[in-house]
């Protein structure tokens, strides 16, 4: 395995301090001491903190992509199946942080949407990607009769990405998948019955 560059390892560790602590409140300065490399090498690789928050954003969404592509798009698994799949996954990840952290995307819309312009705007085209996903899968599950004709896919996603971050970020505050969990009961026996 090969050695990580400073900027990687500013990515890697300001990631896991920024979801832990916030964006806000993960200095420059902490940042580049989780990372442990010289002070300089920040403003060496990223124009500003902004910047570096757009990148950090990016990484996370990397691998949310591929949660994206094994469940929601993934076409040899029943549709219905991919959607537990996706939330499941989204349940477990923030478990594996004691559900202290959250949603990276979720966090970085309370605290930076009202200050930065460019990642308000980013946040947007990834909750518009995630949406699309979930659209596809409940496409998916009307065209295999798992759902009725009839059934609003592109209302219904919205939904289910807005409830699903208010679930994760209620998680967050009651250190409980139990919020999660809810939604997911309620999203399959009331709204997707």
């Amino acid at each position: 395995m090969s050695k990580l560059s400073n900027r990687e390892r500013i990515l890697v560790a300001g990631l896991k301090l920024v979801h832990e602590r916030g964006f806000g409140a993960a200095s420059v300065r902490d940042i580049i001491e989780a990372a442990g490399v010289p002070l300089g090498s920040f403003t060496n690789h990223f124009a500003s903190k902004e910047a570096f928050g757009l990148e950090i954003l990016n990484l996370y969404f990397a691998k949310t992509r591929e949660v994206l592509a094994v469940s929601l798009r993934n076409d040899a698994l029943p549709p219905l199946q991919r959607l537990h799949a996706y939330i499941e996954a989204n349940t477990k990840t923030c478990q594996m942080e004691g559900v202290k952290v959250g949603c990276l995307f979720g966090n970085f819309s309370a605290e930076t949407s009202y200050g930065s312009e460019k990642i308000r705007a980013r946040l947007v085209e990834i909750f518009d990607e995630i949406q699309a996903a979930v659209k596809y899968c409940l496409e998916a599950a009307v065209k295999a009769g798992e759902l009725p004709v009839n059934t609003e896919c592109e209302d219904i996603a919205a939904l289910i990405v807005s409830s699903l971050q208010g679930a994760i970020l209620l998680a967050k505050a009651y250190r409980s998948s139990e919020p999660t969990d809810q939604f997911e009961k309620m999203l399959f026996s009331a709204v997707l019955r």
